[in-house]
């Protein structure tokens, strides 16, 4: 698989869809599934800053939730009675990326310390929003990082989550696998668990941080803000090779926090391309 990027007339949109190497007529089909998702965030978005509820709801899948950068989750129904104030009202000209997998989509958009996630996912009447997640990044380097605690017990030796499926199964022993690579800040086992487009976004941290700056950091003996931190609880949406994973931790100090992560297969293995962590009890935007 190779990484390919490429632009649309849609304001200042970059987008990055997963394709085949070497499979021209898969790649545009790929390229045509970018575009549009694209084009339906970008519907949905301009219903948002119009407050268009009826448009707002025909983009809605019945499982969305909306994660304000406060930390408050609204289920899709509190969302239609009142649509909430965007933390980026406009996004014409920010940087937005796109990335696809298969059924699930992804749309990333940065203004400053303000990050946007919202996750999409392909049904039978068209693209639909599942997930619409707010993070505002601190404005100074972190005076600690929330953690596991002393053991790190919980996440990297067991957590409170029954599998239903084989696949959630192995997501989470991926997940687990994965924190105790950072726990242990070990640049050579953490690489190989995410992918090369990797983000996270946190609310404990004052930047975004890619696959290269963490193992950076690692490597530095040095977190960030970013740290394993305990699980309460998780839910997993399976489509195919992709898992879209919403969880909420409970760190040894500082807020909760509500979690998306987003793993997606590949050459066998699991591997997070994202992880936004919203701190409940945030600051909210202004």
């Amino acid at each position: 698989m190779v990484m390919r990027s490429f632009g649309v007339p849609l304001g200042m949109v970059l987008m990055a869809v997963m394709v085949a190497a070497g499979s021209g007529q898969d790649g545009d089909r790929h390229n045509q599934k970018a575009a549009d998702v694209a084009a339906a965030d970008a519907a949905f978005v301009q219903a948002i800053a119009h407050a268009d509820t009826a448009g707002v709801e025909k983009f809605l899948d019945a499982g969305f939730t909306w994660t304000r950068a406060d930390g408050t989750v609204h289920p899709r129904l509190e969302v239609l009675h009142r649509l909430p104030k965007a933390a980026i009202p406009n996004e014409r000209n920010e940087e937005t990326r796109v990335f696809t997998y298969g059924v699930l989509a992804d749309v990333q958009v940065n203004r400053g310390r303000f990050h946007v996630l919202r996750v999409w996912v392909k049904r039978s009447g068209g693209w639909k929003a599942l997930v619409y997640q707010e993070v505002i990044s601190l404005d100074a380097p972190p005076t600690f990082t929330p953690g596991a605690g002393k053991d790190c017990d919980n996440p990297c030796k067991a957590i409170p989550f029954t599998p239903g499926t084989e696949t959630e199964r192995q997501v989470a022993l991926a997940y687990s696998k994965l924190e105790t690579a950072a726990r242990a800040r070990n640049s050579a086992a953490f690489a190989p668990m995410v992918a090369d487009e990797f983000v996270a976004a946190s609310s404990n941290s004052d930047r975004l941080q890619s696959k290269r700056s963490r193992m950076a950091e690692f490597d530095r003996s040095k977190d960030a803000g970013v740290a394993p931190t305990p699980l309460l609880s998780a839910r997993m949406f399976s489509f195919g090779n992709t898992v879209l994973m919403v969880s909420e931790h409970k760190p040894d100090r500082g807020n909760p926090l509500h979690v998306s992560r987003v793993w997606v297969k590949r050459a066998g293995n699991w591997v997070e391309t994202l992880s936004y962590q919203t701190s409940v009890g945030a600051p909210a935007a202004p």
